[in-house]
């Protein structure tokens, strides 16, 4: 069996395989991000990096069996933009067609959710046996017309029975899903990190993070954490911080690679901000090793 991964990051398409004991023979990754490729590499160095997806010319491909892909959500979260997928110019982007006609014509694009219509694109080049699409939960005129798209609909699933992390997405595949999720019931308050680094430890300015509304304040007494987002890296207003005894601080790596249900260490060669950017974009590796158990 031969994988396409668009939109693949640090390769969590692969670790759920991996975990699901799915065999496969060659993997293709779509990334351009340098630091998660660093990644992939260091763990699955065996992976055929293929670089920027608007580049990739199928027909150059062997027969793919599995694209998988994480289109980009920024314009379609409910906690973003909600542009949804437009032009510059606020032309609507609804059809592949439609897409195409105005890439050709020179259009720009608001955001990368549009990247969206590359998936498709490659999904019909490629006619895979299973395809598999994940995205946030977005306004009921996006999902629809993913839909419609992709001819089935999506199946909401919660990573809080994978994980210590409560995590919604939506999931469109022609994957037979087991909709039955027995809980693994991992805990926060069982899993947290008993040592951190002095440097996660909110300080001086840093704790008038703690009063603002945004911020996401747990403790180490929580069943589960909130959705670790890509902006952790950055360590906004929005970050989740931990409350461990008298100490405000911000999630370990560990922490975080738990959360996503990572191997342990699987970030080692990453720095923190780096690490913690790339595991809040990346996917729950539990929950999509529970949807390739089906994949024959």
């Amino acid at each position: 069996m031969n994988v396409l991964s668009l939109f693949d990051g640090m390769s969590c398409g692969q670790i759920a395989l991996n975990r699901a004991n799915i065999k496969y023979d060659k993997y293709f990754a779509s990334e351009i991000d340098e630091k998660t490729i660093e990644v992939t590499m260091d763990n699955y160095p065996k992976t055929i990096q293929l670089g920027n997806l608007l580049n990739i010319n199928t027909y150059k491909l062997p027969k793919i069996d599995l694209l998988i892909g994480g289109s980009p959500c920024q314009s379609f979260s409910l906690a973003g933009l909600k542009k949804g997928m437009v032009t510059t110019k606020n032309i609507e982007v609804t059809t592949l067609e439609k897409y195409l006609e105005l890439k050709e014509e020179g259009f720009t694009f608001h955001g990368q959710s549009y990247l969206f219509w590359e998936y498709v694109r490659i999904l019909k080049e490629t006619n895979p046996k299973y395809f598999l699409l994940e995205n946030v939960k977005m306004s009921s005129k996006w999902k629809d017309i993913i839909s419609r798209t992709l001819d089935v609909e999506p199946i909401e699933i919660d990573s809080k029975y994978f994980s210590i992390q409560n995590r919604k997405r939506l999931y469109w595949t022609n994957i037979l899903v087991d909709t039955d999720i027995q809980d693994k019931e991992l805990y926060f308050y069982n899993e947290y990190s008993k040592e951190y680094d002095e440097s996660l430890i909110l300080k001086g300015k840093g704790l008038n993070k703690l009063s603002r509304p945004r911020c996401r304040v747990y403790s180490t007494e929580s069943e589960k954490l909130p959705t670790l987002l890509k902006a952790q890296e950055k360590k906004p207003t929005d970050s989740i911080v931990i409350k461990q005894g008298n100490i405000y601080r911000y999630p370990t790596i560990t922490e975080a690679e738990k959360m996503q249900t990572v191997p342990i260490g699987y970030t080692k060669i990453s720095k923190y901000n780096n690490a913690m950017g790339m595991l809040g974009n990346g996917w729950t590796v539990d929950v999509i090793a529970h949807i390739f158990k089906n994949i024959k």
